[in-house]
């Protein structure tokens, strides 16, 4: 059902600073009035008019286009106004000021996204696809924001939902008829379907999970004794000289962070001070943030020098539960070749960063750690909690089948509901106004 605002909300949808254009975005019920206000006009709908903006004296503040898309044929779902002018900050602030003096207040972050999602113009996965696809950092990434914005992702949740409400359906109408429960619960019917949304979650959680390393990427730290080559291996990730790079153990004494790509996965490599043993204060306190850095990691590069005789001696000194790979570097010194092992505990591979020896080794394994597949083709844009709400999804589903098991029909219907809940929670069909009110925020204003 559409939801009714009886505020009116404006703000500067273009970005700060000056710029050729720039555009306010007027929506609610008092839309239209605050543009003849402004205009001395009155609009037609869908219709672009070269118009004059005035303050309250009649004088001129702007001239520009002035569009009008009435409710509920706009973005919010309400009657909307935008005003396009020249892109100055201070004519534009001017224009925003006569604006908000017309009984007009200044719209929250996201807000007008908010307002499409409680107007049924858009589900919630398709609200935060706006702000993914303004944020986007590869074209990887814009192509897979699209695909959600369009619908994809939620198209294929609605399915699951679809699914579980008609399994729901049988499940409680054996609890309805409990002279016949056991018959409806051993006919292999449910059980059946049950494995079959295993199946499909699983599905959707891969390419999820491809979705949300596309968001979000994954942050690799750089580890180990000084002079081991994480300036080295930085530098060549990076494509530049992002680092000092010398002979003098202990150059690096403070976080150095760059941004890279790999198939269109954003990395974020932190470079970080040697890990030894030391009384320089300001070495010292290099060395506290490259373990705090460590332990907030996805992945943890441990450089090693292959030429060092003790080359564990810094493991020790990190906690325990990390995501360690070993990198041995500068083989070349030791005439070796380069070399991956991989063992559901350990990795350790073996390089020449100087050399450029065993570097493919290296992508091809960040890429495997966090099972990104680099086919971004069919891939929607994914967050965290999409991740989450499908695997309690999937949680309860399993949970369910465990309970047809015991032929506890009750415990079923519960853990199918909840699965229904987790999955509803993505689109926003079911959600807390806590929920609401974290993901508009990080919006900006504007949008």
């Amino acid at each position: 059902m559409q939801q009714t605002n009886k505020d009116t909300i404006a703000a500067i949808a273009t970005p700060s600073g000056n710029g050729g254009v720039g555009i306010i975005r007027i929506s609610g019920p008092a839309a239209l009035d605050c543009a003849k206000s402004i205009s001395n006009k009155t609009p037609q709908q869908r219709q672009a008019v070269f118009t004059s903006f005035r303050d309250d004296n009649a004088s001129v503040i702007d001239s520009g286009i002035l569009l009008y898309f009435p409710n509920p044929f706009s973005y919010t779902g309400e009657d909307t106004i935008e005003l396009q002018g020249h892109g100055g900050a201070v004519v534009l602030n001017m224009l925003l000021k006569r604006i908000l003096s017309l009984g007009v207040r200044l719209a929250n972050p996201g807000e007008f996204t908010e307002r499409a999602f409680l107007n049924n113009k858009l589900d919630l996965a398709q609200a935060e696809a706006v702000a993914d696809l303004i944020e986007s950092s590869t074209e990887q990434s814009v192509r897979s924001a699209q695909k959600s914005m369009q619908g994809v992702f939620s198209e294929q949740i609605n399915e699951l939902v679809e699914e579980l409400i008609e399994l729901r359906i049988y499940v409680e109408a054996a609890i309805d008829f409990t002279d016949e429960e056991i018959e409806f619960l051993t006919d292999g019917i449910v059980e059946k379907k049950i494995v079959e949304l295993t199946e499909k979650i699983q599905k959707i959680q891969k390419t999820a999970q491809q979705g949300r390393l596309l968001r979000d990427g994954m942050t690799v730290v750089l580890a180990g004794k000084p002079n081991a080559g994480k300036s080295s291996l930085l530098n060549a990730l990076a494509g530049h000289e992002a680092a000092i790079v010398t002979d003098i153990a202990g150059t690096t004494r403070d976080i150095l962070k760059e941004r890279i790509q790999i198939d269109g996965m954003p990395i974020h490599i932190i470079d970080t001070a040697g890990l030894r043993e030391s009384e320089n204060a300001v070495e010292k306190e290099g060395i506290r943030r490259a373990h705090e850095q460590i332990r907030q990691a996805d992945k943890v590069l441990l450089l090693i020098d292959s030429t060092d005789p003790e080359i564990d001696s810094v493991i020790r000194t990190l906690p325990s539960g990390l995501d360690i790979t070993k990198v041995y570097n500068k083989i070349d010194l030791l005439e070796i070749e380069p070399e991956i092992t991989e063992t559901e505990h350990a990795s350790q591979i073996y390089l020449s960063v100087k050399k450029g020896l065993g570097m493919e080794l290296l992508i091809e394994h960040l890429k495997k750690s966090v099972g990104f597949s680099g086919e971004t083709d069919d891939v929607f844009i994914a967050r965290k909690r999409h991740v989450d709400a499908l695997a309690q999804g999937q949680k309860s589903v399993e949970s369910a089948l465990e309970q047809l098991q015991n032929n506890a029909a009750e415990l079923v219907a519960e853990d199918l509901r909840q699965a229904q809940n987790s999955l509803a929670e993505i689109t926003g069909v079911f959600s807390s106004d806590d929920l609401l009110g974290r993901i508009f925020s990080s919006f900006c204003i504007g949008k």
